[in-house]
């Protein structure tokens, strides 16, 4: 596994938790984010940030406003701080790494469950 990702858990409605991950410095990565998948429904991306500039941070709608991505110590190392967090922000959150190729790295999923 590229990356290494921490964070998640159980929570109420409003409030907070913050995820992060990192990869190898050996990467020379241009983009890493953070997709979600809720059951039943495909995966989609939820906030992403130029690396290693931190710039250009891009959000899904639905997250606008509540989720902050950030880059964090280390080349190839974001948080994503969720904020107010909401039930159908339920699902399996996983970091992502992009190359200006194309190709990408994933790290392990980790559960967020925001109960009412």
């Amino acid at each position: 596994v590229q990356l290494q990702a921490s964070g998640g858990g159980p929570v109420w409605t409003g409030e907070s938790l913050k995820l992060s991950c990192s990869g190898s410095r050996s990467y020379n990565y241009a983009f890493m984010g953070w997709y979600r998948q809720a059951p039943g429904k495909e995966r989609e991306l939820v906030a992403s940030i130029r690396v290693p500039s931190g710039g250009s941070p891009n959000y899904a709608d639905s997250v606008k406003g509540r989720f902050t991505i950030s880059k964090s110590n280390g080349r190839n190392s974001v948080n994503l701080q969720m904020n107010n967090l909401q039930p159908e922000d339920t699902a399996v959150y996983y970091c992502n790494a992009k190359f200006f190729t194309g190709a990408e790295h994933w790290g392990e999923g980790t559960q967020v469950t925001v109960s009412s």
